[in-house]
């Protein structure tokens, strides 16, 4: 299970204790925020793309959405979505618990812009119903992102 392998990177990191499970879901931006008593906002939603026939991950804030102009212009294709089925097999993880850790090899993880606004976020953890709070800095740290991108506008 993909909550596993999570549970076991931050394991190695020492805050495995942080992270997050829930009796309810928590697989969109609402259920998350209603979780944790949180504004939507500040979920950190992971969405996953196909650019160059390899998977990224963008995470961004909860009340954002992919701006396609902009996209276009960061990673000079149309944005495409990965499907379920996609995301779960070259991501690793299922829709719903998509995160930027415990992945497979090959995925170019970004931030978007639009998290740096707030103190703390609020990624999943690799499954529906999980997550762990981080600071913009331990969210750049465990993510491994390559880049800050810009690609996204409020909702």
């Amino acid at each position: 299970m993909a909550i596993e392998r999570v549970r076991s990177f931050f394991k190695e990191q020492g805050i495995a204790d942080r992270i997050q499970e829930f009796e309810v879901s928590s697989a969109t931006v609402q259920l998350a925020a209603q979780a944790l008593n949180c504004e939507p906002c500040r979920i950190a939603k992971t969405l996953s793309f196909m650019v160059e026939e390899k998977p990224i991950l963008i995470v961004a804030a909860g009340d954002v959405k992919i701006d396609n102009s902009k996209y276009k212009a960061q990673f000079n294709t149309k944005a495409k979505m990965l499907s379920p089925e996609e995301a779960e097999m070259l991501v690793g993880h299922v829709v719903g618990g998509v995160c930027p850790f415990g992945i497979n090899e090959g995925v170019t993880v970004y931030l978007d812009e639009s998290l740096k606004r707030f103190a703390t976020v609020f990624p999943a953890c690799g499954s529906s119903n999980s997550a762990i709070e981080l600071s913009i800095a331990e969210l750049e740290k465990y993510s491994h992102f390559i880049q800050w991108i810009d690609v996204t506008k409020l909702a």
